[in-house]
């Protein structure tokens, strides 16, 4: 019976970090995106496209960093 929580404590970890990273993955290019499309639009605004940008990709990025951490937690300490 042992067996039967390590195998679910494993897809537990792999559903959190898969799925907690599919949202960002999708946000981050949706985000690309738009700012690429905005750049053709308007090309001398660059610099606070570019900024808005990364900063927006760095709290995307963050839920994913989270769902990770959760993974390893399922992974070592459940």
């Amino acid at each position: 019976m042992e067996i039967w929580a390590d195998v679910a404590k494993l897809i537990g970890a792999g559903l959190a970090i898969g799925l907690g990273a599919l949202g960002p993955g999708i946000g981050i290019g949706i985000l690309g995106m738009g700012a690429m499309n905005a750049l053709g639009r308007n090309p001398e605004a660059r610099g606070p496209i570019m900024t808005n940008m990364i900063l927006a990709i760095a709290f995307a990025e963050a839920v994913a960093i989270y769902a990770l951490v959760v993974a390893i937690l399922l992974i070592f300490v459940a």
